[in-house]
């Protein structure tokens, strides 16, 4: 049985093929693959820095997707045909120092779908049960799709740290930066800033709940800060470039703690000065995929909790995806989605 997908074949070359629809063990579930979002690491892999793991072509990308069980191996008890799932795409081993030691982000013989599998921009994509997470009857399925990425965005917040009351500055009002603002003030910030060029994104942030927005092309920043603001407890950027990061650390305010959320590229460095670190007493921290919260993203998504649709920009066919990678006026909007029926 043959199935359409969009499949990696190395920098910069994505093509449409008929592949085999993969094969289903006793312990697996095949999904019938509804959307599947397009990701910061998906365009690093095409471009060819890699992304969070070490990926070999020819490979099916995507990772951020939902969809509906088609079959289940005969030993699979959590989830049945018909039922709306999504896919934890990180299957770690349980077995390594990493596993054994609450690290499971840093598993050692980690199994990623769409990085080191093929993984979602298919119409079926098998996944082992154990990553499969059904979801309540009703929820949408477009939603549903934004599990993944909410997951990262949860690993992230709980590293912020962020207090009742805090004051905290995103930078970057793309998908994630605008997910990170709405949990950032579900954790308790009484104020949360958006820096973000773009005014479509800032406008879209002020309806999610955006208390301040800036447009750091336009406007002085830190003496905006300096009028709104009393301390800027932490920092989230979400771009992933080495002059946001840069000025994410310049205006952290005194013992704040800097998110680097946004994805560079592998040999990408910046500028610091110690000294800042040393006076402002800094906390820098990253966070690195999902450990531990996929489940928590999807109490989020059934309750409500947050508005993951609003930054979807695009849907796009799986037989015009390969323009989201070629054009990056996509990835400029927001967030695209591949729809595959």
């Amino acid at each position: 049985m043959k199935m359409k997908a969009m499949v990696y074949k190395g920098p910069k070359e994505l093509r449409i093929e008929e592949v085999k629809v993969p094969e289903v063990g006793e312990r697996d579930v095949l999904v019938k693959v509804k959307y599947c979002g397009v990701c910061g690491t998906d365009i690093h892999i095409y471009q060819g820095d890699g992304g969070s793991f070490e990926v070999t072509p020819p490979l099916i990308m995507g990772h951020e997707l939902s969809g509906i069980v088609e079959m289940t191996g005969s030993k699979v008890t959590k989830v049945k045909k018909g039922d709306l799932v999504s896919i934890d795409p990180n299957d770690m081993c349980g077995e390594c120092y990493y596993c054994k030691n609450a690290m499971e982000q840093f598993c050692q013989n980690n199994i990623g779908y769409g990085t080191t599998v093929n993984g979602g921009f298919a119409e079926y994509i098998a996944a082992n049960e154990k990553q499969v997470f059904k979801f309540e009857e009703g929820t949408d399925a477009l939603t549903a799709a934004m599990a993944e990425p909410l997951s990262c965005c949860v690993h992230g917040i709980d590293l912020c740290n962020i207090k009742v009351g805090d004051e905290v500055l995103v930078i970057g009002g793309g998908p994630i930066g605008l997910i990170m603002m709405q949990l950032a003030k579900k954790s308790g910030a009484s104020k949360v800033i958006l820096s973000e060029p773009v005014a479509e994104k800032r406008e879209l942030a002020v309806r999610l709940g955006a208390d301040l927005t800036i447009d750091p092309l336009k406007e002085d920043i830190e003496t905006i800060l300096e009028k709104k603001c009393k301390n800027i407890n932490t920092v989230i950027e979400c771009v992933g470039n080495p002059k946001t990061i840069e000025s994410a650390i310049h205006l952290a305010g005194k013992g704040a703690t800097v998110m680097l959320f946004g994805l560079t590229g592998p040999d990408a460095k910046i500028n610091v000065k110690p000294d800042e670190i040393f006076k402002k007493e800094l906390s820098i921290t990253s966070s690195f995929i999902n450990p531990y919260s996929f489940e928590r993203a999807i109490s989020i998504i059934e309750s409500k909790g947050i508005n993951v649709t609003e930054v979807i920009t695009d849907i796009v066919g799986l037989e015009n995806s390969i323009s989201v990678f070629e054009n990056p006026e996509y990835r400029r909007k927001g967030k695209v989605v591949v729809k595959m029926y």
